[in-house]
Protein backbone atom coordinates (compact mmCIF):
# COMPACT_ATOMS: atom_id res chain seq x y z
CA UNK A 1 0.00 0.00 0.00
CA UNK A 2 1.15 3.62 -0.66
CA UNK A 3 -0.17 6.87 0.85
CA UNK A 4 -1.32 9.94 -0.40
CA UNK A 5 -2.24 12.37 1.81
CA UNK A 6 -4.36 11.18 4.62
CA UNK A 7 -5.83 8.33 2.36
CA UNK A 8 -4.39 4.85 1.86
CA UNK A 9 -4.71 3.23 -1.77
CA UNK A 10 -5.47 -0.45 -1.69
CA UNK A 11 -4.54 -3.45 -3.88
CA UNK A 12 -8.14 -2.64 -5.85
CA UNK A 13 -7.17 0.39 -6.83
CA UNK A 14 -9.69 3.14 -4.81
CA UNK A 15 -8.48 4.58 -1.43
CA UNK A 16 -9.59 4.17 2.01
CA UNK A 17 -9.49 6.49 5.06
CA UNK A 18 -11.28 7.04 8.30
CA UNK A 19 -13.79 9.54 7.40
CA UNK A 20 -15.00 10.92 4.54
CA UNK A 21 -12.35 14.33 3.42
CA UNK A 22 -15.63 16.15 1.75
CA UNK A 23 -16.28 19.70 2.87
CA UNK A 24 -18.83 21.98 1.39
CA UNK A 25 -17.86 25.83 0.46
CA UNK A 26 -21.87 26.63 0.85
CA UNK A 27 -22.82 24.36 4.00
CA UNK A 28 -26.18 24.40 5.91
CA UNK A 29 -25.87 25.42 9.31
CA UNK A 30 -25.51 22.52 11.87
CA UNK A 31 -28.65 23.15 14.12
CA UNK A 32 -28.05 22.97 17.75
CA UNK A 33 -31.09 20.89 18.58
CA UNK A 34 -29.76 17.15 18.84
CA UNK A 35 -31.15 14.86 15.19
CA UNK A 36 -33.52 12.21 15.40
CA UNK A 37 -32.10 8.78 15.81
CA UNK A 38 -32.74 7.17 12.28
CA UNK A 39 -32.96 3.35 12.21
CA UNK A 40 -33.27 2.81 8.82
CA UNK A 41 -34.92 3.71 5.42
CA UNK A 42 -38.42 1.87 5.85
CA UNK A 43 -40.76 2.83 2.51
CA UNK A 44 -41.20 5.25 -0.28
CA UNK A 45 -44.01 6.71 -1.73
CA UNK A 46 -44.64 6.55 -5.48
CA UNK A 47 -47.19 8.44 -7.16
CA UNK A 48 -47.93 6.45 -10.63
CA UNK A 49 -50.15 7.90 -13.01
CA UNK A 50 -51.29 4.06 -14.47
CA UNK A 51 -52.45 2.62 -11.05
CA UNK A 52 -53.14 -0.94 -12.80
CA UNK A 53 -49.67 -0.71 -14.76
CA UNK A 54 -47.85 -0.17 -11.80
CA UNK A 55 -49.80 -2.88 -9.51
CA UNK A 56 -49.10 -5.54 -12.38
CA UNK A 57 -45.36 -4.66 -12.21
CA UNK A 58 -44.43 -4.60 -9.00
CA UNK A 59 -46.54 -7.34 -7.48
CA UNK A 60 -46.67 -9.61 -10.83
CA UNK A 61 -43.20 -9.28 -12.22
CA UNK A 62 -41.39 -8.28 -9.36
CA UNK A 63 -43.49 -10.65 -7.05
CA UNK A 64 -43.99 -8.17 -4.10
CA UNK A 65 -46.66 -8.85 -1.53
CA UNK A 66 -50.27 -6.65 -1.34
CA UNK A 67 -51.04 -5.67 2.43
CA UNK A 68 -53.41 -3.54 1.35
CA UNK A 69 -54.87 -1.65 -1.36
CA UNK A 70 -58.24 0.17 -2.61
CA UNK A 71 -58.86 2.25 -5.77
CA UNK A 72 -56.20 4.70 -5.25
CA UNK A 73 -53.48 3.05 -3.12
CA UNK A 74 -51.63 -0.16 -3.12
CA UNK A 75 -49.33 -0.86 -0.39
CA UNK A 76 -46.88 -3.49 -0.62
CA UNK A 77 -43.99 -5.19 1.65
CA UNK A 78 -40.54 -6.91 0.77
CA UNK A 79 -40.83 -11.20 2.07
CA UNK A 80 -38.71 -10.00 4.86
CA UNK A 81 -40.42 -7.28 6.41
CA UNK A 82 -42.94 -7.04 9.24
CA UNK A 83 -43.88 -3.49 8.95
CA UNK A 84 -47.37 -2.71 6.90
CA UNK A 85 -44.76 -1.64 3.83
CA UNK A 86 -42.04 -0.74 1.97
CA UNK A 87 -43.80 0.86 -0.96
CA UNK A 88 -47.11 2.99 -1.49
CA UNK A 89 -48.23 2.99 -4.62
CA UNK A 90 -50.73 6.57 -5.24
CA UNK A 91 -52.40 7.13 -8.09
CA UNK A 92 -51.75 10.82 -9.19
CA UNK A 93 -51.44 13.03 -12.36
CA UNK A 94 -47.82 13.74 -12.28
CA UNK A 95 -45.27 10.67 -11.74
CA UNK A 96 -42.92 11.65 -8.85
CA UNK A 97 -41.77 10.75 -4.86
CA UNK A 98 -43.97 11.83 -1.99
CA UNK A 99 -42.05 10.90 0.46
CA UNK A 100 -38.26 9.19 1.27
CA UNK A 101 -39.58 7.45 4.60
CA UNK A 102 -36.97 6.64 7.62
CA UNK A 103 -38.02 4.95 10.73
CA UNK A 104 -36.68 6.43 14.22
CA UNK A 105 -36.13 4.56 17.61
CA UNK A 106 -38.77 5.60 19.23
CA UNK A 107 -41.96 8.07 19.32
CA UNK A 108 -39.84 10.95 21.41
CA UNK A 109 -37.47 11.04 18.11
CA UNK A 110 -40.45 12.65 16.27
CA UNK A 111 -40.24 15.76 18.36
CA UNK A 112 -36.47 15.71 18.19
CA UNK A 113 -37.07 15.60 13.87
CA UNK A 114 -39.98 18.63 14.56
CA UNK A 115 -37.01 20.68 16.45
CA UNK A 116 -34.17 19.97 13.95
CA UNK A 117 -36.17 21.01 10.78
CA UNK A 118 -37.84 23.68 12.51
CA UNK A 119 -34.28 25.32 13.22
CA UNK A 120 -33.56 25.00 9.65
CA UNK A 121 -36.61 26.85 8.89
CA UNK A 122 -37.84 23.96 6.94
CA UNK A 123 -41.56 23.23 6.60
CA UNK A 124 -42.40 21.06 8.75
CA UNK A 125 -45.53 18.89 9.43
CA UNK A 126 -47.00 16.62 12.10
CA UNK A 127 -49.86 13.93 11.99
CA UNK A 128 -51.37 11.43 14.96
CA UNK A 129 -53.04 9.61 12.03
CA UNK A 130 -49.92 9.34 9.61
CA UNK A 131 -50.00 9.96 6.09
CA UNK A 132 -50.58 6.40 4.98
CA UNK A 133 -52.16 3.23 5.98
CA UNK A 134 -50.27 1.02 8.62
CA UNK A 135 -48.08 3.83 9.65
CA UNK A 136 -49.13 5.85 12.93
CA UNK A 137 -47.75 9.30 13.95
CA UNK A 138 -45.46 10.81 11.26
CA UNK A 139 -43.50 14.17 10.98
CA UNK A 140 -43.09 15.33 7.07
CA UNK A 141 -40.70 17.43 6.07
CA UNK A 142 -39.21 19.71 3.34
CA UNK A 143 -35.55 19.37 4.28
CA UNK A 144 -33.01 22.06 3.00
CA UNK A 145 -31.93 19.97 0.49
CA UNK A 146 -35.58 20.29 -1.18
CA UNK A 147 -36.56 16.35 -0.45
CA UNK A 148 -39.90 15.37 1.04
CA UNK A 149 -38.58 13.48 4.36
CA UNK A 150 -40.99 11.22 6.57
CA UNK A 151 -40.16 10.37 10.07
CA UNK A 152 -42.26 7.81 12.11
CA UNK A 153 -42.03 5.04 14.91
CA UNK A 154 -45.44 3.82 15.08
CA UNK A 155 -46.34 0.92 12.82
CA UNK A 156 -48.88 -1.79 12.40
CA UNK A 157 -47.15 -5.22 12.41
CA UNK A 158 -48.25 -7.53 9.50
CA UNK A 159 -46.76 -11.58 9.14
CA UNK A 160 -43.68 -12.01 7.95
CA UNK A 161 -43.15 -13.72 5.29
CA UNK A 162 -39.30 -14.96 5.82
CA UNK A 163 -40.58 -18.61 6.24
CA UNK A 164 -43.32 -18.69 3.77
CA UNK A 165 -41.23 -20.29 0.91
CA UNK A 166 -44.18 -21.47 -1.08
CA UNK A 167 -44.57 -17.81 -1.91
CA UNK A 168 -41.34 -16.89 -2.87
CA UNK A 169 -40.48 -17.17 -6.80
CA UNK A 170 -36.90 -17.45 -7.98
CA UNK A 171 -36.44 -13.53 -8.46
CA UNK A 172 -37.62 -13.07 -4.62
CA UNK A 173 -37.37 -9.25 -3.33
CA UNK A 174 -36.65 -9.81 0.68
CA UNK A 175 -35.98 -6.27 2.06
CA UNK A 176 -35.87 -2.69 1.24
CA UNK A 177 -32.05 -1.64 1.04
CA UNK A 178 -31.64 2.27 -0.18
CA UNK A 179 -32.77 5.18 -1.92
CA UNK A 180 -30.68 7.37 -3.90
CA UNK A 181 -30.83 10.95 -4.40
CA UNK A 182 -30.12 13.48 -7.17
CA UNK A 183 -28.80 16.52 -5.97
CA UNK A 184 -26.72 19.37 -7.50
CA UNK A 185 -24.02 19.65 -4.72
CA UNK A 186 -23.13 16.83 -3.12
CA UNK A 187 -20.80 18.22 -0.60
CA UNK A 188 -23.66 20.41 0.92
CA UNK A 189 -25.67 17.58 0.39
CA UNK A 190 -22.96 15.09 2.31
CA UNK A 191 -22.57 18.10 5.13
CA UNK A 192 -26.39 17.86 5.97
CA UNK A 193 -26.77 13.95 5.95
CA UNK A 194 -24.06 13.92 8.60
CA UNK A 195 -25.51 16.38 11.12
CA UNK A 196 -28.78 14.12 10.48
CA UNK A 197 -26.90 11.20 11.64
CA UNK A 198 -25.52 9.87 9.04
CA UNK A 199 -22.08 7.99 7.96
CA UNK A 200 -20.22 7.86 4.69
CA UNK A 201 -19.30 4.62 3.56
CA UNK A 202 -17.95 5.05 -0.18
CA UNK A 203 -17.64 8.20 -2.21
CA UNK A 204 -16.39 9.45 -6.15
CA UNK A 205 -13.96 12.02 -6.32
CA UNK A 206 -11.30 13.52 -8.86
CA UNK A 207 -7.75 14.71 -8.36
CA UNK A 208 -8.99 18.23 -7.83
CA UNK A 209 -11.68 17.59 -5.01
CA UNK A 210 -14.73 17.71 -6.88
CA UNK A 211 -17.24 15.21 -5.18
CA UNK A 212 -19.59 13.16 -7.91
CA UNK A 213 -21.32 11.03 -5.24
CA UNK A 214 -21.12 9.74 -1.72
CA UNK A 215 -23.00 6.71 -0.09
CA UNK A 216 -24.38 7.19 3.16
CA UNK A 217 -25.96 4.93 5.99
CA UNK A 218 -27.41 4.61 9.58
CA UNK A 219 -28.36 0.92 9.39
CA UNK A 220 -24.75 -1.59 9.08
CA UNK A 221 -24.82 -1.81 5.24
CA UNK A 222 -23.13 0.54 2.84
CA UNK A 223 -26.24 2.77 2.50
CA UNK A 224 -29.37 3.91 2.98
CA UNK A 225 -29.40 6.20 0.66
CA UNK A 226 -26.90 7.81 -1.13
CA UNK A 227 -26.37 11.29 -2.74
CA UNK A 228 -25.61 11.27 -6.55
CA UNK A 229 -24.49 15.09 -8.34
CA UNK A 230 -27.16 16.13 -11.29
CA UNK A 231 -29.60 18.58 -11.72
CA UNK A 232 -31.88 18.32 -8.63
CA UNK A 233 -33.89 17.65 -6.61
CA UNK A 234 -34.70 14.34 -7.88
CA UNK A 235 -35.15 10.49 -7.05
CA UNK A 236 -32.57 8.63 -8.59
CA UNK A 237 -34.01 4.85 -7.77
CA UNK A 238 -35.14 2.96 -4.42
CA UNK A 239 -33.48 -0.66 -4.42
CA UNK A 240 -34.81 -3.68 -3.21
CA UNK A 241 -32.36 -6.82 -2.41
CA UNK A 242 -32.38 -10.29 -3.02
CA UNK A 243 -30.70 -12.99 -1.34
CA UNK A 244 -28.18 -14.14 -4.16
CA UNK A 245 -26.99 -12.87 -7.41
CA UNK A 246 -29.23 -15.61 -9.11
CA UNK A 247 -32.38 -14.42 -8.11
CA UNK A 248 -31.42 -10.74 -10.48
CA UNK A 249 -30.81 -13.49 -13.08
CA UNK A 250 -34.15 -15.18 -12.68
CA UNK A 251 -36.09 -11.28 -12.99
CA UNK A 252 -33.92 -10.91 -15.93
CA UNK A 253 -35.06 -14.37 -17.37
CA UNK A 254 -38.69 -13.46 -16.46
CA UNK A 255 -38.22 -10.43 -18.14
CA UNK A 256 -37.62 -11.68 -21.69
CA UNK A 257 -39.94 -14.28 -21.02
CA UNK A 258 -42.69 -11.73 -20.97
CA UNK A 259 -41.38 -9.85 -23.38
CA UNK A 260 -40.67 -7.30 -21.51
CA UNK A 261 -36.81 -6.61 -21.59
CA UNK A 262 -37.03 -3.19 -22.55
CA UNK A 263 -38.06 -2.56 -18.78
CA UNK A 264 -34.52 -3.40 -18.26
CA UNK A 265 -32.14 -0.08 -18.60
CA UNK A 266 -29.11 -1.40 -17.38
CA UNK A 267 -27.06 -4.52 -15.82
CA UNK A 268 -26.80 -6.93 -14.43
CA UNK A 269 -23.44 -6.57 -13.18
CA UNK A 270 -21.12 -5.83 -10.53
CA UNK A 271 -20.69 -2.40 -8.85
CA UNK A 272 -17.22 -1.17 -8.05
CA UNK A 273 -18.93 0.79 -5.20
CA UNK A 274 -20.53 -1.09 -3.08
CA UNK A 275 -19.32 -4.50 -4.34
CA UNK A 276 -23.32 -5.51 -4.91
CA UNK A 277 -24.57 -7.10 -7.82
CA UNK A 278 -27.45 -5.11 -9.66
CA UNK A 279 -30.24 -4.67 -11.41
CA UNK A 280 -31.45 -1.41 -12.95
CA UNK A 281 -35.28 -1.47 -14.09
CA UNK A 282 -38.04 1.20 -15.36
CA UNK A 283 -41.50 0.93 -13.97
CA UNK A 284 -44.09 1.81 -16.32
CA UNK A 285 -44.01 5.53 -15.08
CA UNK A 286 -40.07 5.32 -15.59
CA UNK A 287 -39.50 5.51 -12.20
CA UNK A 288 -36.08 3.82 -11.26
CA UNK A 289 -35.91 0.44 -9.31
CA UNK A 290 -32.32 -1.01 -8.43
CA UNK A 291 -32.40 -4.31 -7.54
CA UNK A 292 -29.43 -5.30 -5.36
CA UNK A 293 -27.71 -8.05 -3.52
CA UNK A 294 -24.51 -8.66 -1.76
CA UNK A 295 -23.13 -5.54 -0.34
CA UNK A 296 -21.04 -5.41 2.71
CA UNK A 297 -21.27 -4.84 6.72
CA UNK A 298 -20.74 -1.21 7.62
CA UNK A 299 -21.33 -1.42 11.56
CA UNK A 300 -17.80 -0.83 13.16
CA UNK A 301 -16.95 2.70 14.36
CA UNK A 302 -14.11 2.77 12.74
CA UNK A 303 -15.01 1.58 8.98
CA UNK A 304 -13.02 3.06 6.70
CA UNK A 305 -14.56 5.27 3.95
CA UNK A 306 -13.61 4.16 0.36
CA UNK A 307 -12.97 6.96 -2.12
CA UNK A 308 -13.13 5.92 -6.09
CA UNK A 309 -11.35 7.98 -8.61
CA UNK A 310 -14.20 9.30 -11.14
CA UNK A 311 -12.28 8.06 -14.15
CA UNK A 312 -11.89 4.79 -12.80
CA UNK A 313 -13.96 2.33 -15.68
CA UNK A 314 -14.50 -0.03 -12.66
CA UNK A 315 -16.20 2.37 -9.89
CA UNK A 316 -19.71 1.90 -11.51
CA UNK A 317 -19.04 -1.46 -13.12
CA UNK A 318 -16.46 -3.82 -11.46
CA UNK A 319 -16.56 -5.66 -15.16
CA UNK A 320 -15.96 -2.11 -16.93
CA UNK A 321 -18.89 -1.96 -18.96
CA UNK A 322 -20.10 1.40 -19.79
CA UNK A 323 -23.30 3.13 -18.01
CA UNK A 324 -25.93 4.13 -20.27
CA UNK A 325 -26.66 7.65 -20.65
CA UNK A 326 -29.98 7.89 -19.49
CA UNK A 327 -28.05 6.44 -15.93
CA UNK A 328 -26.88 9.83 -15.46
CA UNK A 329 -29.40 12.53 -16.85
CA UNK A 330 -32.91 10.69 -16.54
CA UNK A 331 -34.44 10.44 -12.71
CA UNK A 332 -37.86 11.31 -11.12
CA UNK A 333 -39.50 14.40 -9.72
CA UNK A 334 -40.16 15.06 -5.98
CA UNK A 335 -43.20 16.92 -4.50
CA UNK A 336 -43.77 19.31 -2.22
CA UNK A 337 -45.91 18.65 0.55
CA UNK A 338 -48.66 20.38 -1.40
CA UNK A 339 -48.21 17.26 -3.99
CA UNK A 340 -46.67 19.94 -6.21
CA UNK A 341 -43.55 18.89 -8.25
CA UNK A 342 -40.63 21.12 -6.65
CA UNK A 343 -38.49 22.95 -8.88
CA UNK A 344 -34.77 21.32 -10.59
CA UNK A 345 -32.17 23.21 -9.93
CA UNK A 346 -28.74 22.64 -12.30
CA UNK A 347 -25.46 21.18 -11.03
CA UNK A 348 -22.98 23.66 -11.79
CA UNK A 349 -19.82 21.24 -10.80
CA UNK A 350 -18.24 18.81 -13.55
CA UNK A 351 -21.07 16.00 -13.82
CA UNK A 352 -19.82 12.40 -13.93
CA UNK A 353 -21.02 11.40 -17.57
CA UNK A 354 -19.09 14.38 -18.96
CA UNK A 355 -15.78 13.79 -17.63
CA UNK A 356 -15.78 10.59 -18.48
CA UNK A 357 -16.60 10.53 -21.99
CA UNK A 358 -20.12 9.29 -23.35
CA UNK A 359 -20.94 8.34 -19.64
CA UNK A 360 -18.28 5.25 -18.77
CA UNK A 361 -16.97 5.25 -22.77
CA UNK A 362 -13.75 6.35 -22.30
CA UNK A 363 -12.03 5.39 -18.71
CA UNK A 364 -9.06 3.54 -17.59
CA UNK A 365 -9.14 0.29 -16.20
CA UNK A 366 -5.63 0.14 -15.19
CA UNK A 367 -3.93 3.62 -14.32
CA UNK A 368 -1.19 4.85 -16.33
CA UNK A 369 -1.38 1.89 -18.57
CA UNK A 370 -2.38 4.18 -21.94
CA UNK A 371 -1.04 1.35 -24.52
CA UNK A 372 -4.46 -1.23 -22.76
CA UNK A 373 -5.53 0.25 -20.15
CA UNK A 374 -8.79 2.23 -21.16
CA UNK A 375 -12.18 0.13 -21.97
CA UNK A 376 -13.60 2.19 -24.66
CA UNK A 377 -17.42 2.68 -24.51
CA UNK A 378 -20.25 1.93 -27.10
CA UNK A 379 -21.00 5.57 -27.74
CA UNK A 380 -17.47 6.40 -29.49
Amino acid sequence: MTNRDDKTLTSSGFYVSQEAPIHSGNPIPTPTAPAPDILRCAYMELVVTDLAASRNFYVEVLGLTVTEEDEDTVYLRSLEEFIHHNLVLRKGPVAAVAAFSYRVRTPEDLDKAVAFYTELGCRVERRAEGWTKGIGESVRVEDPLGFPYEFFHDVEHVERLAWRYDLYTPGALVRLDHFNQVTPDVPRAVGFMQDLGFRVTEDIQDEAGTVYAAWMRRKPTVHDTAMTGGDGPRMHHVAFSTHEKHNILAICDKLGALRMSDAIERGPGRHGVSNAFYLYLRDPDGHRVEIYTQDYYTGDPDNPVVTWDVHDNQRRDWWGNPVVPSWYTEASLVLDLDGNPRPVVARTDDSEMAVTIGADGFSYTRMGDEEKGFKLGNTL
